[in-house]
């Protein structure tokens, strides 16, 4: 996983309990139309359209080392090209936690989306 530096910094402050947590009621997953190669540096997704997502009743989850995420963008949001994506623990500031570029399809009017991110911890 593409962690940024400001992800890598969340984690350890949620080490020393000093952090904001990535729970249901704070991580959203955000989707963009940004091609930009990612850089540990960035805060935010690149594209000139994004949207995030909140958390589906019962995400996250953990499952061993591996955490699932799961937003749904319905009808009328996030209608663009999903180039990049990211997971953040605010629903407009917060701390990006990653960030892919990877060409996901065009969301149109009309349709409904779940995105789901795996991340596993390894040692």
């Amino acid at each position: 996983m593409p962690l940024t530096n400001d992800g890598a910094e969340a984690i350890a402050e949620l080490l020393i309990d000093t952090g904001t947590a990535y729970t249901n009621a704070n991580a959203h997953i955000g989707v963009g139309n940004g091609t930009i190669t990612f850089d540990k540096t960035h805060s935010d997704l690149q594209g000139a359209s994004n949207e995030r997502g909140g958390m589906d009743s019962g995400y996250p989850q953990i499952d061993v080392a591996k955490l699932t995420f799961r937003s749904t963008f319905g009808e009328n949001s996030a209608n663009f090209d999903w180039e990049e994506w990211a997971v953040f623990n605010d629903v407009t500031a917060g701390t990006m936690l990653n960030r892919v570029v990877e060409d996901n399809g065009t969301k149109v009017e009309g349709h409904v989306w779940e995105f789901t991110v795996e991340i596993t911890v390894e040692a």
